[in-house]
């Protein structure tokens, strides 16, 4: 895992409120997104963000990183 650009991608689906939309900014898919956030949880052993169909929140812990 690249950590600096798992970072990038964590800050743009908090600056843009999906993963979706971090997806189209980011040009890429979202499967790659939803791939690269989860590889970052899991290297930082924490969950970040909380996920439902709709939106995207920080955990205490994204808030935090």
């Amino acid at each position: 895992m690249d950590k600096l650009s798992a970072m990038a991608t964590f800050v743009r689906i908090v600056e843009r409120g999906s993963l979706t939309a971090a997806a189209e900014a980011l040009d890429t898919s979202l499967p790659s997104v939803v791939r690269t956030l989860a590889s970052l949880e899991r290297h930082l052993g924490v969950r970040l963000l909380n996920r439902t169909t709709r939106r995207v929140s920080l955990t205490a812990e994204g808030e935090r990183y």
